[in-house]
């Protein structure tokens, strides 16, 4: 959400390097695609995103390492360190950084950490995800304390969630417990996807 906020202040194209269809099974084939999504971000001014980048640039030291990876972390590392005629903006997102080489550092201008949001935080993302629908009588505190925890992308998500299931019970007003039901479904979720760890 931050790069595409980023693109659009910016008015640039906002391009999402796939990993999947980056990487190979095919030895040297991933440092190849690689290059050419450097050789776009000279050719073609944007933002360019690179979401769980931990897949790509994990510690090199790490046990389970596998040696292709490796590779393609030092193709990467060598790319950002040369010289280009380019306004690009290139970004990499992902939710553990302490699977980041430490070589990482070096190559990006600025590091940004999201804290969990506050509770005036919570309750503006979800009231921008909210608009056009009417929502006159919330109950503020309960939907702050029901979404305490979550990330903002996971409460933008319930309040799209809560928005389209009142279009669908063919109302144009979110109600207090359509919120309530949605966050309450990200917190299962939460712990559903911990429990699989």
């Amino acid at each position: 959400m931050t790069a595409e906020a980023m693109a659009g202040q910016l008015r640039l194209p906002f391009l999402v390097v796939r990993l999947e269809a980056l990487i190979t099974r095919y030895m040297g084939e991933t440092s190849a695609q690689l290059r050419l999504v450097f050789d776009e971000t000279i050719r073609r001014r944007g933002v360019y995103l690179f979401d769980e980048f931990d897949a790509v640039g994990g510690k090199r030291a790490a046990t389970n390492d596998v040696g292709e990876m490796r590779r393609v972390l030092n193709s990467f590392l060598q790319f950002m360190e040369e010289p280009a005629s380019t306004d690009s903006v290139i970004l990499a997102a992902t939710n553990h950084p302490e699977l980041l080489d430490p070589a990482l550092q070096r190559r990006f201008d600025e590091v940004l950490q999201f804290d969990m949001p506050s509770p005036d935080e919570i309750r503006e993302v979800i009231r921008n995800n909210l608009r056009p629908m009417k929502y006159p009588r919330i109950s503020w505190k309960r939907v702050v304390d029901a979404g305490a925890g979550l990330s903002q992308a996971e409460l933008a998500r319930a309040a799209d969630e809560a928005a389209k299931e009142a279009l669908l019970n063919e109302r144009n007003t979110i109600l207090t417990e359509d919120l309530l039901a949605q966050l309450a479904a990200r917190h299962d979720m939460r712990i559903a996807f911990k429990g699989s760890e």
